[in-house]
């Protein structure tokens, strides 16, 4: 049988990378040619395009402009909480970008500098995000909003010279001030900026602190335009803190040479889109979905982008996806499983979707955590195109694995985030770092050099790099996942290494059985966590949150899901108890704290996670599982 194209490319990208990545790397702008594509000198630290220099603001705008594309729009902001939409050509993105770099160079920033951006989803966000990249400083997004102590321990390990930030947020209706948790993280923090740059918002003015305060427009109107900087291939671009067991966040660090050629080859590789084209990641410039496809991905390909400031249901309804597809003819939507869980609760028969012209749309891409079969069936039977589930992480900054719609589009598997993307060689691994059998579950690991566009190391934190995800399983990277390859080289991925529990001897997946529970034609979203058990070990507890207007005996609905489990997984996965809670803790990225539910249930001490939603569902998981004789129920 003839070898598909996929195949093809895969199998060059793992035999030839160097050659591989050096003719990605022509598509970029170089102001010096690199001498060596991969500098393995020194592992496991891999360095990409050593010796190169350039600059990713100018790929990302000022390319575009040379090369006769100026007057083509660059980002469409579209604000349903403030009822806004402004589009900026890239011509006029790039004004504004050089000169809010020209303000910060003024507050004596420069290359390799930390900025610390703590910003709402405003196109402010990204001019401070590619004014950082224009000076060759480098910029550590948090989420707008974070809670002063996290904001804190951020400060204290970027060292930032300066902080942008604005007056507030909105959450839907609701407005969010930021100073005042911007001057209380200071205060905590060891490390004091010398300036803050504040976009004053008109629905909340900030009190300026004097001698320390400037004013957004105030900065920009005595600012001179900034040209780009070189710098070197290898220096951060950016820092983006993840969640650290210990407590104390991971700096994941971004280079400046292997993120724009690997992002640029995604661009028309995996997500199938050309210059010109709309493409939107319905995500937050504080996560790295906002990092790479919001920001940097869209622009290095001369997209258009659209910058979202909204909720996929309530700003004002469940259609406002379908309304931001069809008004601004976007062809590539990316967004994560969760958001379209919510909207499936809120609009189950997907009425929304049919008052909308979406015939410019053209696939749908999902991440950031597993896809359950029936959110995917969901999607693809209401709009009638393909949804690609893929996997990725903070770490690797693109995908992992994913069916690479611009290369081949492959069958698609419900549950599979498809095969690895070119340069991801995915293995799975046992305890002792033996490769099992195709079908087994084990660690999902990616074997080294990771390719370019991934992090080299932890900022300021090298042996942390190499503890965390380098030493459990040599010569590879833990991507702290779970799953297996089937036969024809699928990955599945079933869960966090964590939330594989062990019933009486038994590995199981809790992500296996939650498939199960989402089937339910009543169950909008679900979780399953591994509760502490004398005699089996472990024992999982469902959690499920029903469809609008579901009006059935709970208990019944129970019954149901746990003879489904009875009968697709076997009595060996124990699976006795659930209960119906209105909503899931989340991350304000969609993630479920399934970790945080495991230690309420089991009567353990826990942390507020800084990310949480919204701290009060955690008040209303606890009144659920003591309805089911949790906590601490032998």
């Amino acid at each position: 049988m003839a070898k598909g194209h996929y195949q093809a490319v895969f199998e060059r990208s793992l035999q030839d990378p160097n050659g591989f990545w050096a003719e990605a790397a022509e598509n970029v702008h170089w102001h010096k040619k690199w001498d060596k594509v991969l500098d393995d000198s020194n592992p496991p630290f891999y360095r990409w395009f050593a010796g190169g220099q350039l600059n990713t603001c100018y790929n990302a705008l000022d390319l575009h402009i040379d090369n006769g594309r100026g007057d083509q729009p660059a980002l469409i902001y579209d604000s349903p909480v403030t009822n806004k939409i402004k589009t900026f050509s890239y011509r006029e993105l790039r004004d504004k970008v050089a000169t809010f770099a020209g303000a910060l160079a003024a507050q004596g920033v420069g290359k390799g500098d930390r900025v610390i951006i703590y910003m709402p989803m405003v196109p402010q966000a990204l001019v401070a995000m590619l004014a950082c990249a224009r000076l060759g400083a480098v910029h550590s997004v948090v989420f707008g909003g974070f809670a002063p102590n996290e904001l804190a321990v951020r400060i204290d390990d970027a060292k930032p010279k300066v902080v942008v930030s604005a007056s507030c947020g909105i959450e839907v209706a609701r407005v969010i001030p930021y100073k005042p948790l911007l001057d209380e993280a200071i205060r905590l923090a060891r490390h004091k900026p010398d300036k803050c740059i504040i976009l004053q918002r008109p629905m909340e003015r900030a009190e300026l602190v004097a001698g320390r305060d400037l004013d957004w427009r105030e900065a920009m109107d005595a600012a001179a335009p900034h040209d780009c900087v070189p710098v070197a291939a290898t220096d951060p671009l950016y820092i983006l803190y993840t969640s650290g067991t210990t407590g104390q966040p991971k700096g994941v660090v971004r280079d400046n040479g292997g993120h724009v050629v690997a992002l640029k080859w995604t661009m028309k590789n995996i997500y199938g889109v050309d210059p010109g084209d709309v493409y939107w990641a319905a995500s937050d410039v504080g996560w790295v979905v906002g990092h790479s496809y919001i920001v940097y991905g869209p622009l290095f390909n001369g997209n258009t982008t659209v910058l979202f400031e909204g909720k996929p249901v309530g700003t004002p309804d469940a259609g406002t996806f379908w309304r931001v597809i069809s008004q601004h003819k976007v062809k590539v939507m990316f967004t994560a499983p969760t958001a379209f869980r919510a909207i499936k609760k809120e609009d189950p028969n997907g009425e929304f979707i049919k008052k909308y012209d979406l015939s410019q749309f053209k696939t749908l891409f999902l991440a950031g955590e597993r896809c359950d079969p029936d959110t995917l069936e969901w999607a693809q039977n209401h709009l009638g195109v393909p949804v690609i589930d893929h996997w990725w992480q903070t770490e690797t900054g693109w995908a992992i694995c994913a069916n690479c719609m611009g290369l081949e589009s492959l069958p698609v598997k419900p549950g599979s985030p498809t095969k690895p993307a070119p340069g991801m060689d995915v293995r799975v691994v046992d305890e002792n770092n033996k490769e099992v059998k195709r079908g087994d579950i084990g660690a999902l690991v990616i074997k080294l050099p990771l390719p370019p566009g991934t992090f080299p190391t932890l900022w300021n934190a090298d042996q942390r790099f190499v503890d965390a995800y380098l030493s459990e399983f040599p010569g590879y990277h833990k991507t702290a996942d779970a799953g297996y390859i089937d036969e024809g080289g699928y990955v599945f991925v079933m869960s966090r290494t964590d939330d594989i529990i062990n019933v009486a001897g038994h590995r199981l997946s809790t992500g296996g059985m939650e498939e199960v529970l989402a089937a339910h034609p009543d169950v909008a979203e679900c979780a399953v966590i591994g509760v502490d058990d004398q005699l089996k070990g472990q024992l999982p507890l469902g959690f499920l949150v029903l469809k609008a207007g579901v009006a059935r005996d709970h208990s019944e609905i129970v019954g149901e899901v746990v003879k489904m489990v009875r009968e697709r997984i076997g009595t060996v996965a124990a699976f006795r108890t659930a209960t119906v809670v209105g909503r899931l803790p989340k991350t304000r990225s969609g993630k479920i704290l399934r970790g945080t539910m495991q230690k309420i249930a089991n009567g353990q001490d826990y942390k507020m996670p800084a990310t949480i939603d919204d701290p009060v569902i955690l008040d209303e998981i606890t009144v659920a599982l003591k309805g089911v004789g949790y906590p601490g129920s032998g």
